[in-house]
């Protein structure tokens, strides 16, 4: 069977894009997308990604224009996923004993949609390195594309940015502490013991002025909270707001005092936990590059 370039550039486009897409496509310990029905909807949507950026190339250089109408649809198409995946999310959040936060919900939600773009790209640099020069180095470049993406898929985690210890929690009388940082204050006598017996104090603190800044980003602590529960486990219930994580910043130095009221009780684990949280895009803060203003 003779196929023409531009046919081989479609089919090698379409297979390392969707390849791409399969690759970003993980199940973690966020746990989502979990069930076969989401892992399935954003594979096929990574197809589509795939043949609309393999089918460009051949499109434009045929001249026919209007391809570039199809690219733009499904940009607009690949928005309803960034808010399809927000609404998924924000409904599964209120389950949550301890929520994501809009925040972090935004922040994936923006991920997904900007996987299919990548996924574009990966299909369209491949269709053209094989209408333009051959087979194998289309595929090449295709390889070379899916590690990349597999790269841009992940940001920075709390660890590079921060120092992450354990702090020692204390109370006086009503009022919670780790270390020197105030928490809350426990009315009851039964609950200050059991925060005692049950919690992990965590300090973070910022290594230079920027991470200080995100580590004030409301929406970046309670992603700390949330994943260290996700993993670790919850020690509470409905209904009972003293056993709550929290966490509190010492307004002088940002440090940040953390509370963790886990299944698991492992100090060492927990540590590892928070330094692996992601640092989200809407609490990145960069003062310290911006020029000095007369």
């Amino acid at each position: 069977m003779n196929l023409t370039p531009y046919t081989w550039a479609v089919i090698i486009g379409v297979m390392t894009g969707f390849f791409s897409r399969l690759r970003m496509l993980r199940t973690d310990y966020r746990q989502y997308p979990t069930y076969l029905h989401g892992q399935v909807i954003h594979l096929s949507l990574g197809f589509i990604a795939a043949g609309l950026g393999a089918v460009a190339v051949p499109a434009l250089l045929e001249k026919e224009y209007t391809a570039i109408t199809f690219l733009s649809l499904a940009a607009q198409q690949f928005r309803e996923v960034r808010n399809m995946e927000r609404e998924s999310l924000s409904k599964l959040d209120q389950m949550e004993l301890v929520k994501r936060g809009p925040s972090y919900i935004e922040g994936i939600a923006m991920a997904f949609e900007g996987r299919n773009y990548l996924v574009i790209l990966t299909a369209f640099l491949t269709s053209l390195t094989v209408v333009v020069g051959t087979w194998y180095l289309g595929i090449l470049v295709g390889l070379v594309a899916i590690v990349i993406t597999g790269v841009l898929q992940s940001g920075k985690n709390l660890g590079q940015i921060t120092e992450v210890r354990p702090g020692e929690l204390r109370m006086e009388e009503a009022g919670l502490y780790v270390d020197d940082i105030y928490l809350m204050n426990v009315g009851l006598k039964e609950n200050r013991q059991r925060i005692l017996d049950r919690g992990i104090g965590i300090i973070i603190e910022p290594k230079n002025v920027d991470s200080r800044i995100t580590l004030a980003n409301a929406g970046q602590r309670q992603a700390i909270l949330h994943d260290a529960s996700t993993i670790l486990g919850v020690y509470r219930d409905t209904g009972e707001p003293s056993l709550t994580p929290i966490s509190k910043r010492d307004l002088e130095d940002g440090r940040l005092g953390v509370l963790l009221l886990p299944e698991d009780r492992n100090e060492e684990r927990a540590i590892r936990v928070v330094q692996k949280v992601p640092v989200l895009e809407s609490a990145v803060r960069l003062p310290e590059e911006q020029p000095d203003r007369a």
